[in-house]
């Protein structure tokens, strides 16, 4: 049977989505759970590999399993397993051809900053605390400038092997939430660092410093990263038109 899951965790703890023999990961703890509790398990994807310190609210898995445990209690059996700071919060049996990346049509993330001017304790692990004066409309303008298909070369590690760097935006904006500053997009795929590089890119830089870079410039004319700890992946969208 292939399963599809919908997993969330504080990354904060975590070398990032995939196994790595020595660290912690989300993928490892998942893989011990499903040990557990299934007399075997083959094929496991995931729709997006987060990087250490990157969060999920609602990341999607598929594997296939075999073994008796019902899939309205495989949740709740996982999760007695799994470690506190990851949760499967819902399964669901999956068609045979259902893959949790490469099915998914495009993919949402959110990047959180805590603007007050006193640090919080509660928020460290959680937003890239930022107390300077910050810009909405300017911010604004700058997101409103990647919709679209561009090239993001500037925006990912120089070092990243891809055969393109051409993605497709389908939408991007800021929100002012109380203290917060959040930034959310919605792309076919992204590179690694993508969205980190471009809040960085639009804290530092102006809208028409990064309207260049759009064209396919090099990483050493955009800004900074910002740290992982702000950055959410939200939501996942699949080819049946539904949202995870």
């Amino acid at each position: 049977m292939r399963l599809r899951l919908t997993i969330e965790y504080d990354g904060t703890d975590f070398s990032g989505w995939a196994a790595q023999p020595g660290f912690r990961t989300v993928e490892g703890e998942l893989r011990r759970a499903l040990d557990e509790l299934y007399v075997s398990f083959d094929r496991l994807a995931v729709a997006g590999r987060t990087d250490a310190g990157v969060h999920a609210l609602a990341q999607v898995a598929s594997v296939d399993v075999e073994g008796a445990l019902p899939v309205g209690r495989a949740a709740e059996a996982l999760n007695t397993t799994l470690p506190e700071d990851v949760s499967v919060v819902a399964v669901q049996e999956a068609a045979p051809d259902f893959h949790a990346r490469h099915s998914a049509v495009s993919r949402a993330y959110r990047y959180r900053i805590h603007r007050r001017r006193a640090r919080s304790p509660f928020e460290a692990r959680r937003s890239w605390w930022l107390p300077r004066p910050l810009e909405l409309a300017t911010l604004q303008e700058s997101a409103s400038l990647l919709a679209g298909e561009h090239d993001f070369r500037a925006f990912t590690p120089s070092g990243t092997r891809y055969e393109t760097f051409r993605r497709e935006v389908l939408r991007a904006a800021w929100a002012e939430r109380g203290e917060h500053l959040d930034f959310e997009i919605e792309a076919n795929s992204f590179l690694r660092h993508m969205v980190r590089t471009l809040v960085g890119t639009m804290i530092d830089l102006a809208p028409n410093e990064l309207a260049r870079l759009l064209e396919g410039a090099e990483r050493s004319e955009a800004g900074r990263t910002a740290p992982p700890w702000g950055l959410y992946l939200e939501r996942v969208f699949y080819e049946d038109g539904a949202g995870v």
